[in-house]
C-alpha cells in the first residue's frame, strides 16, 4: 500500500485542535475496535498526536472530555493510548542518560549509503517503501506502520536503530525525544529486555487496507525476520524526582515568559494563574535538524502560541528566529529588562539540554529562571518508574474514580 501523496491537515492552532478533537470524540468509544487497522487517511484514529506533542490541546483535555462523555470501561483502551506519551515522557524524566547515550551514539553511527536508500524508499520491500515516502510527505504514520518499519530497519535491513530514530524524528510531527527514542529502543528489545517487535507478513496482511505492490513481501514472511541481538549500552540508573514551582503567584518582580514547543498553552495553565509578565518571547532556531515539512508546521504552531499569549496578557509577543536559544534568551531578558525569566521546565531532549546553560547565561546577567511544571504531570510522570502496566495500573485507578463519580452525577 503506497500512500505517497495521501495528504491531510493536522491541526496547527489550538483552535483547529479543539475542532478535531470534538469531529473525534464521539469515535473514542470504538477507538478498541478500530485502530489497528492502517488506511489511507487514518481516520479510524485521531491524529492529534501532533497537536498534543505541542500541547495545543493537552492530555487532561482529552481525558476529561472523554469521561465526561464515556463510561471508563468502554474507552479504558483509548486513554491508554492518550497516555502512553506521558509514560514515556515520565519514564525518560528519572533516566535523561537514556537521551545522553542515545545522542553520543547517533554521533558516532555513519549513514551508510544502504541506510539513505531505506530511508529515501528505496529498499525493494515496496510496503516499506511506501511507508518511507508516506512519512517524507506528510509527517505521520499510523503506529502500527511505525512499528513495522522500524522492525524492518532493525531486524530484517540490520541497520543502526539510532539512525532510523534519528529518521523518525526529523519527520514526524508528534516526535519528541521520549516516545520517539524509547518506542525504538522497545523494537529494538532495549527497553523490555527479552521483549523484541518483529514484523510479519501475515499481521501487515491483516491490518493494511490495501497492498498494491507486493515486491518484497517474502522478506517479511511469518518466522523468517529473526531479532538481532543488540547490547544495552545506556545507563538505565533512575534519578530521584525533581520537583518544580507551581505557580509565579508570589515573584515581586519584572516577570518575562518564555514559550516553547514543549508546551504551546501555557497562557491558559493554571500555573501561570494570574502572571502579569513584562515581556514574552519565542524562538525558533535556525539550524536545520527537522525536516522542511515538520519545521513549517513548528513555526505555524508557535505562532499561533504567540498570538494567544499577546491576546492574554496584552503584551506583544512575536517569534524571533536566529541560530542560538542562549544568546537570543539573553538578548530579550536584558532588552525587556527581565529579572525572572518563567517557562514550563522543557522534557530532557534537544530543549532540556539547554537548560543548564540557559540558567547560567541569564545567571550572568542577574536573570533568575523558575522552571514551571503543569500540576497533574507532578503527579503523574514520576509514577512511571517501571513498566507501561505498573504505571497504567496506578492512574487508571484515580480515572477509574473520576468517570464513576462523573456517571453518579448524572444519575442523581
Amino acid at each position: 500500500m503506497d500512500l505517497f501523496g495521501t495528504n491531510f491537515e493536522f491541526a496547527v492552532t489550538r483552535k483547529e485542535a479543539l475542532q478535531q478533537w470534538r469531529v473525534f470524540l464521539p469515535k473514542a468509544g470504538r477507538y478498541a475496535g478500530m485502530r489497528n487497522q492502517v488506511q489511507a487517511r487514518h481516520e479510524n484514529v485521531s491524529r492529534l498526536s501532533p497537536a498534543v506533542r505541542l500541547r495545543l490541546i493537552t492530555e487532561d483535555e482529552i481525558v476529561a472530555d472523554t469521561l465526561e462523555r464515556f463510561a471508563f470501561s468502554t474507552v479504558e483502551k483509548w486513554l491508554q493510548e492518550v497516555c502512553w506519551r506521558r509514560y514515556w515522557k515520565g519514564w525518560l524524566e528519572q533516566r535523561p542518560r537514556v537521551w545522553t547515550d542515545y545522542r553520543l551514539k547517533l554521533q558516532a553511527t555513519e549513514v551508510s549509503a544502504r541506510a539513505m536508500e531505506v530511508m529515501a524508499g528505496r529498499s525493494g520491500v515496496a510496503v516499506m517503501d511506501g511507508f518511507a515516502r508516506e512519512l517524507i510527505e506528510t509527517g505521520y504514520l499510523h503506529n502500527h506502520a511505525r512499528m513495522w518499519w522500524a522492525s524492518f530497519w532493525i531486524h530484517v535491513e540490520g541497520l543502526p536503530w539510532e539512525l532510523g530514530a534519528d529518521f523518525f524524528y526529523r519527520h514526524l510531527l508528534d516526535a519528541d525525544a521520549a516516545s520517539n527514542t524509547l518506542s525504538w529502543r522497545w523494537v529494538a528489545g532495549l527497553q523490555t529486555p527479552g521483549k523484541t517487535y518483529l514484523v510479519r507478513r501475515s499481521n501487515v496482511e491483516k491490518c493494511l487496507e490495501v497492498i498494491k505492490d507486493e515486491t518484497g513481501l517474502e522478506q517479511l514472511e511469518d518466522g523468517r525476520v529473526k531479532a538481532r541481538f543488540i547490547s544495552e549500552t545506556a545507563d538505565l540508573t533512575v534519578r530521584e524526582w525533581r520537583a518544580c514551582a507551581s505557580s509565579v503567584e508570589e515573584l515581586r518582580a519584572r516577570v518575562g515568559v518564555w514559550i516553547h514547543e514543549d508546551d504551546l498553552s501555557v497562557e491558559s495553565s493554571a500555573e501561570l494563574k494570574g502572571c502579569k509578565p513584562v515581556a514574552a518571547t519565542a524562538f525558533l532556531a535556525a539550524a536545520r535538524v527537522l525536516s522542511e515539512k515538520r519545521e513549517a508546521h513548528l513555526e505555524r504552531a508557535l505562532q499561533d502560541a504567540c498570538a494567544r499569549a499577546t491576546m492574554q496578557w496584552g503584551v506583544p509577543v512575536g517569534l524571533e528566529r536566529g541560530k542560538a536559544l542562549v544568546r537570543h534568551l539573553v538578548d530579550w531578558a536584558q532588552r525587556e529588562r527581565v529579572e525572572v525569566m518563567v517557562a514550563m521546565r522543557p522534557f530532557v531532549g534537544p530543549l532540556g539540554d539547554e537548560i543548564e546553560t540557559i540558567e547560567a547565561e541569564l545567571g550572568k546577567v542577574g536573570v533568575r529562571c523558575v522552571w514551571l511544571r503543569r500540576a497533574s504531570d507532578e503527579q503523574v510522570l514520576p509514577l512511571a518508574r517501571r513498566g507501561f502496566f505498573p504505571f497504567w495500573e496506578k492512574l487508571s485507578r484515580e480515572l477509574r474514580s473520576k468517570s464513576d463519580l462523573m456517571r453518579k452525577e448524572v444519575h442523581e
